[in-house]
């Protein structure tokens, strides 16, 4: 799922092609993405664009007329920009015609999660909003009281929209991996200087890597948005070695979604239990950094079919330990 600084390369990349620019056409190619009634899709024609910024992970289209066109990609929607109007493809979910060409909005999968609304006015857009604390435009004292508003997992307040706007998945991980900070650690246990080293680190690695996409997108229109990005120190790198330590990357899976984390700079060495895996392998799972170590392959896993953001990358020099081998599925003839 785009989240906060992939969002951003998006809005940067359209307001330099859209600002200003009039509304030609409005194709839905698959209706079921319209999640709204009034105003219809036709009434943008003749329209001009204001504006585009972010809400949250959501993207926001101001017109002239005062009309608002909100945007969830969700996890698989994705935004392409062409100069002359493009073959709708299997994946097309709408084309939508400027003066200045044409945005096409795809998703990938089965699942249609993305979202369109039309708004009358800017009125709406409160209900868009999920209310999340703005990392990178706040203090450290509202960070904090934010952050112990709920006793949850770190992981799971860090991602929550309600808690903290445009954080996801991929950028959790690395974002906990910065702070040195456990992703299970409950968010009212933490001492002010943990607290201070998350603020810390939320709004370095998210500027990070805003301004990293931005500059990107000013030389090219995103054409990979991605949660999985090489230059990442955690996410999406299980079994590959910590950039800080050179300690093997591990995982949580959960549904699908997974938490990559490493255990030496985030756990003191302890082993998180996967809910699936540990109570398969029972005593065979590993608490502790050397009993990981006891029995290393050279192989590593290919990818991880199961998680809908992506694969996971691995690298023919990364270890595989005993515990990943014998987790893997049987092949039977």
């Amino acid at each position: 799922m785009p989240e906060l600084p992939d969002v951003e390369a998006y809005v940067f990349a359209l307001n330099q092609r859209l600002r200003g620019a009039e509304v030609s056409d409005v194709r839905l190619v698959s209706p079921f993405v319209l999640r709204s009634v009034a105003p219809a899709p036709k009434a943008l024609i003749g329209d001009r664009v204001d504006q585009v910024f972010r809400l949250g992970k959501r993207l926001v289209f101001g017109f002239a007329s005062g009309r608002s066109m909100v945007l969830h990609l969700m996890i698989a929607g994705r935004l392409h920009w062409h100069a002359t109007p493009p073959k709708p493809k299997r994946i097309t979910l709408a084309l939508f015609g400027f003066d200045t060409g044409t945005l096409e909005l795809t998703e990938a999968g089965s699942k249609k999660r993305a979202s369109l609304h039309l708004l009358a006015d800017a009125s709406g857009l409160t209900t868009h909003d999920p209310g999340g604390l703005e990392v990178l435009t706040t203090d450290r004292e509202a960070f904090t009281a934010r952050l112990r508003h709920r006793n949850h997992t770190l992981k799971r307040v860090l991602t929550d929209p309600q808690l903290f706007s445009g954080i996801g998945n991929a950028y959790s991980d690395e974002i906990l991996h910065a702070a040195r900070l456990s992703p299970v650690a409950l968010s009212q246990t933490l001492s002010e200087d943990e607290a201070g080293r998350l603020y810390d680190a939320s709004r370095e690695i998210l500027t990070m890597w805003r301004d990293r996409l931005v500059a990107e997108a000013a030389r090219r229109f995103p054409a990979k948005v991605t949660a999985f990005r090489s230059e990442m120190a955690v996410h999406g790198r299980f079994g590959l070695p910590c950039p800080a330590c050179t300690t093997a990357v591990q995982r949580i899976r959960h549904a699908h979604t997974e938490t990559n984390y490493c255990p030496a700079c985030q756990t003191g060495g302890r082993i998180l239990a996967d809910r699936v895996l540990s109570r398969v392998l029972n005593k065979d799972w590993p608490r502790t950094l050397d009993e990981l170590d006891r029995a290393p392959i050279p192989t590593p896993p290919v990818g991880d079919p199961g998680n809908e953001e992506g694969p996971c990358r691995s690298a023919p020099s990364a270890v595989m330990t005993g515990f990943q081998r014998r987790a893997q599925p049987t092949r039977r003839g």
